[in-house]
């Protein structure tokens, strides 16, 4: 198998697993025209191919944060838009930490992908700022999820 047709298949492995995995953790902001989906799962729900392809750390200590952003067409349809995340991550307590997001294309499927450390049984609080329109001011997008620690 070419690298190429294996890098598409391992990633879309990922983000199908991500959709179907994560279908309850599943969600979006509609901010005009646009959606902000996001989910978060435990990095060790990864297989370590798609984890090693992507380098992404396994972890039952670590979480991965997808975004993805879509314009909705005047057919009804959706496309992925261009954009840019940035946020952070905190507990209850305060304890917050800057998520690093990188830009993952499959076809014109476009996320943006970031990992963080959790605690076992610890709502976090995700604060994000979406860039998709350079016209526009960012969404801002927040919500809160806990993480159980499988061992």
């Amino acid at each position: 198998m070419k690298a190429k047709t294996l890098g598409a298949w391992l990633l879309s492995g990922l983000l199908a697993w991500l959709l179907a995995a994560g279908a309850q953790a599943q969600q979006y902001e509609r901010v005009g025209n646009y959606q902000i989906h996001y989910s978060a799962i435990n990095t060790s729900f990864l297989t370590p191919e798609v984890a090693a392809a992507y380098d992404i750390q396994r972890s039952q200590v670590m979480a991965l944060l997808n975004i993805s952003v879509l314009e909705e067409q005047e057919d009804g349809t959706t496309r992925p838009a261009n954009a840019w995340v940035s946020g952070r991550v905190g507990n209850l307590a305060g304890q917050t930490q800057n998520l690093a997001f990188r830009t993952v294309r499959d076809g014109e499927a476009i996320y943006h992908l970031a990992t963080f450390r959790i605690q076992e049984d610890e709502p976090m609080r995700f604060e994000l700022e979406v860039g998709y329109d350079r016209n526009a001011d960012p969404a801002r997008v927040g919500f809160m999820q806990r993480f159980y620690i499988d061992r």
